[in-house]
């Protein structure tokens, strides 16, 4: 292997870096450009009237142009993985990482777009003023609670899809997880207790898409106990999900809230103690998210679970967001839908754990991440609810 500029001259690269070496990402053209004739065609003079139809019906542009099977991929750097405000240039691997997955996977051109600015006003206007040349926006790792009002003005104010997949993709993974766990654990959703350790973007995105897919009781924790209505620390989201959630009014720690809980679903960020997890119902489903070190390792959670699963690719049972994503943006951007509403989310999540169904067991409760099948259920089932829905043009 090629040395390391960063380690010297002497020192083997890493593989990793090595990986990365020049990027992920190129650009290549979908048409022939060999002689004068391609070239009077692909740009001056043969391009003036595509612009010229463009510009009378701007519609035009998803058949003229690479907008309709496009995402741009948007991030500020501010809450990467698990390593934090890391920044824009920092964030760029990752971006450039999202958008080989959404080629590979669904056929999507996406565009890392990594922003040097953090302020709500200035990603707004930034994101607005690049979106006539893309489909769909993918916002990524963004911290909260400022990712909350950045995805809703810019719903508000673009006429794309606009998805914080940190939020909306982790929920639709977790719940086709949990819909295909319960089933094997021989449960009815309706009667399930889920407690959600973390009550960043991720973890009030899986709270509301579980109360919407109308899950038992839920009791979302965030770092200092249950967030319940009686706190007067909340933030607005808290304070929202609060009225929403824990119907029961449980208050105190998060082992309390564990006590004889059905699901833990942990995206926290960080490991937990094992205890609470002994405490839980009997044949409990653990999902324990967080990246890169979940809140219990599998080999300790199976002692008092019958389904575990993890974020990582090295143990059964990831649950990954890679399963989402690409089908959800694949199916709006085929009908050239306006938004990405809770419909199609809950479309998205019952396709992906029907990919698998009846197949499903308890080290298998949703299919690889390279399985052909996801993607284009996922797309179908999503086309098919943005129709219904009214959000469809095409």
């Amino acid at each position: 292997m090629m040395a390391s500029q960063l380690d010297g001259p002497a020192v083997t690269e890493d593989p990793v870096l090595a990986y990365h070496r020049g990027g992920k990402l190129t650009v290549c053209a979908t048409t022939p450009l060999k002689d004068a004739d391609d070239l009077s065609l692909a740009y001056t003079p043969g391009v003036a009237k595509v612009c010229t139809e463009i510009a009378r019906r701007p519609e035009l542009a998803y058949d003229f142009t690479w907008k309709s099977s496009s995402v741009a991929v948007v991030s500020d750097g501010t809450a990467v993985l698990g390593l934090g405000d890391i920044g824009p240039e920092a964030s760029l691997p990752v971006m450039e990482g999202k958008a080989i997955l959404f080629r590979q996977l669904a056929g999507i051109n996406a565009v890392p777009l990594v922003l040097d600015c953090t302020g709500v006003d200035e990603i707004v206007e930034t994101v607005v003023r690049l979106a006539p040349a893309f489909g769909g926006v993918n916002l990524e790792d963004i911290s909260a609670p400022r990712c909350f009002e950045i995805e809703r003005r810019l719903q508000e104010r673009l006429d794309i899809p606009v998805f914080h997949d940190d939020q909306h993709g982790t929920a639709v993974v977790t719940l086709a997880a949990l819909w295909n766990a319960v089933r094997v654990t021989g449960r009815r959703f309706g009667d399930v207790r889920a407690v959600v350790a973390g009550a960043g973007a991720s973890g009030v995105a899986v709270a509301r898409i579980l109360l919407d897919a109308g899950i038992g009781d839920i009791v979302v924790c965030d770092s200092k106990g249950v967030v319940h209505t009686g706190r007067d620390d909340l933030n607005p989201v808290k304070r929202a999900l609060a009225a929403d959630t824990n119907r029961t009014g449980l208050t105190g720690t998060i082992a309390d809230a564990m006590r004889g809980a059905d699901v833990f679903i942990g995206l926290s960020g960080s490991p937990m103690a094992e205890e609470p997890f002994a405490t839980m119902a009997p044949d409990a489903i653990v999902l324990a998210l967080s990246n890169p070190d979940p809140e219990i390792l599998p080999g300790r959670a199976q002692r008092y679970a019958a389904v575990v699963g993890t974020g990582r690719s090295d143990f059964p049972n990831q649950v990954n967001n890679v399963l989402a994503f690409p089908g959800i943006f694949a199916g709006a951007l085929r009908v050239r839908a306006t938004r990405i509403t809770e419909g199609m989310k809950l479309a998205a999540a019952r396709a992906l754990a029907d990919v698998i169904g009846d197949e499903a067991t308890r080290e298998r409760i949703l299919p690889d991440s390279f399985d052909a099948r996801v993607a284009p259920a996922v797309a179908e089932a999503v086309a098919a609810a943005a129709r219904a829905e009214g959000t469809a043009r095409a």
